[in-house]
């Protein structure tokens, strides 16, 4: 009987067969304990001197990473509850790999590992990491889908920018020119809903800036929501019943991966709604009494944000930010022109920025008026300027980074372990 080395404790008893790859090897020529790894999960494999001579020989000749096809007996561990192990009575050896497996058990350096990274990927922390990202990505879908939204394709090829095109990466487009590769769908998304009522889209996004920081990646997933008649506050709602939904699944589906990432889940057992929320201005002050030099009308660093949430157990909203600073698609405050109906989350445990969302503008004069200061003439806007003709409602939506949120829930120091092939300034290969 073929079965996942996560079905293993449904065959207590039972005599099943295993393929996978070596993970790891220890043991003499009287009995061998072979680490499995299957994709599912990790195994031990216990071969003695009852397998037969063969079958010792094969378990003495098997090297780091070679493929197998493996028989034997499912028992529980004798001393670890939950821990399930195999009796094996055969091993067939698919491929013995003849050469040192690359990545040893000693230190490597992150260049190393990186240049290695089709290999890397195999071991217990990044298969742990990559599994955390596709529990979030899977609940991100159903928190959706449960809400209301459908998901909408946005396309990557975009002939105008969002937020301006000094960030983009620009792409020669047969006779059309040049082209760009998106950094969000929101525009777009925004046409689907006036269809769809609520909608998101899921998928890769790029942005040319020249950051080497550990938060920024080139290429990364975003996940861009947009509902219609809704507005500032209901926007923030969403935004925070999502990262709840997300860390709840995280907790319950994801025991054994913090397990191997040594991940302390306290703090994320105490995520819950009712997230502080500070406007700008407010947070601009208490960040200057805490001692940062800051000023109203300035962007949030990476220290200021570590400095408005180092005491809280819950993500921050910083919302109603100055209009100077903001992208033109944002509505402004009818209580304070000077600001917009805006909000970053900003997350817990130094993981920064999460969400970037605001209630979008509806007015088709005070949006074209928007996009004309922005210096973004040209026919490429006007699609969205007819949004705001034909049928404008009160709209809101927001944007989440998927590899930040994963790195936040993994406490990982680098974003780069948190994609499986990452793409940064000064990388590009595997």
């Amino acid at each position: 009987m073929n079965i996942r080395i996560d079905q293993a404790k449904n065959h207590v008893g039972q005599e099943v067969t295993l393929q996978g790859w070596m993970f790891n090897k220890r043991g003499s020529g009287k009995i061998w304990f072979l680490e499995l790894r299957d994709g599912s999960g990790f195994i031990q494999g216990i071969v003695t001197g009852q397998a037969g001579a063969d079958v010792m020989a094969a378990a003495e000749k098997l090297t780091m990473e070679s493929s197998v096809i493996i028989t034997g007996m499912i028992s529980a561990h004798p001393k670890q509850a939950g821990v399930f192990e195999l009796q094996v009575k055969d091993i067939q050896i698919v491929q013995l790999n003849t050469d040192d497996y690359p990545i040893s058990k000693k230190e490597h350096g992150p260049d190393f590992l990186l240049d290695n990274r089709h290999l890397w990927l195999r071991s217990h922390r990044q298969w742990a990491i990559q599994r955390v990202r596709d529990t979030v990505i899977t609940a991100v879908y159903d928190y959706f889908h449960e809400n209301g939204f459908i998901k909408i394709d946005t396309p990557i090829l975009t002939p105008n920018a969002c937020e301006g095109a000094t960030t983009l990466f620009p792409v020669p487009y047969f006779d059309e020119g040049t082209v760009f590769l998106s950094q969000s769908g929101q525009l777009y998304l925004e046409a689907a809903i006036m269809s769809v009522g609520r909608g998101f889209d899921f998928g890769p996004t790029f942005r040319a800036e020249k950051s080497k920081t550990k938060r920024h990646l080139t290429e990364f997933w975003m996940m861009d929501a947009e509902a219609a008649f809704v507005e500032h506050e209901e926007n923030m709602r969403i935004q925070e019943e999502m990262i709840c939904f997300i860390v709840k699944r995280a907790l319950e589906r994801c025991a054994e991966e913090f397990k191997i990432l040594e991940r302390d889940t306290t703090p994320l057992t105490r995520i819950k709604t009712g997230f502080p929320r500070l406007n700008y201005e407010d947070a601009i002050q208490k960040l200057q009494t805490l001692g940062s030099d800051i000023k109203y009308g300035e962007d949030l660093g990476n220290d200021d944000e570590g400095l408005l949430t180092k005491d809280s157990e819950l993500p921050v909203f910083i919302h109603k930010w100055p209009k100077a600073i903001k992208p033109f698609y944002m509505k402004t405050d009818p209580a304070d022109p000077r600001h917009v109906l805006n909000d970053d989350l900003i997350g817990i445990e130094g993981s920064g920025e999460l969400i970037g969302g605001s209630q979008r503008e509806d007015d088709y004069e005070v949006l074209k008026a928007s996009i004309e200061r922005e210096g973004l003439r040209g026919p490429e806007y006007q699609w969205y300027l007819d949004l705001r003709k034909y049928g404008s409602v009160p709209h809101s939506g927001f944007g989440l980074g998927l590899e930040r949120t994963v790195r936040w829930l993994c406490n990982l120091e680098h974003i780069r372990e948190t994609i499986p092939f990452p793409r940064m300034i000064n990388r590009m290969r595997p």
